[in-house]
């Protein structure tokens, strides 16, 4: 990834993961999320969810193919930017079975310090290809 791609993902607070649903259509949901090395960590957290198992998990688990997307929009167009990371996911049953995911999630987002992380799923996206458009051709 460019330098300008990190970053993007650095600042932004969350972005948008896709899955695909068993009718073959794309399922979407806003995430937050931590970049660790090569991959992308979503955490399933403690936030009332509707069902035992979410879509995105029972989605990955029949088809790994996922994208996130992450933008950057302001009223100065001249800093739009956005990036799509698309590859295959995978669900780590446990975040224990990942701690720099549960590390770099938590350094981000203080409310996860509270939350029980290491008994919950962890998605991971293995981006193996990104695409990325800003305004600005600048570093």
């Amino acid at each position: 990834m460019e330098r300008w791609q990190v970053r993007l993902l650095e600042d932004e607070r969350s972005g948008v993961l896709g899955t695909i649903a068993r009718s073959g259509l794309p399922q979407l949901v806003p995430v937050c999320y931590a970049l660790v090395g090569d991959a992308i960590a979503v955490a399933i957290d403690e936030k009332p969810k509707r069902g035992a198992t979410l879509a995105r998990v029972r989605n990955i688990e029949r088809d790994p193919r996922a994208t996130l997307l992450v933008d950057h929009y302001e009223e100065r167009w001249e800093r739009l930017a956005w990036l799509r990371l698309e590859g295959d996911a995978d669900i780590v049953e446990r975040g224990s079975d990942w701690p720099e995911a549960l590390e770099a999630l938590r350094r981000r987002y203080p409310r996860y310090r509270s939350m029980a992380l290491e008994e919950l799923p962890v998605i991971r996206l293995r981006p193996a290809r990104v695409v990325g458009w800003r305004w600005q051709d600048t570093d």
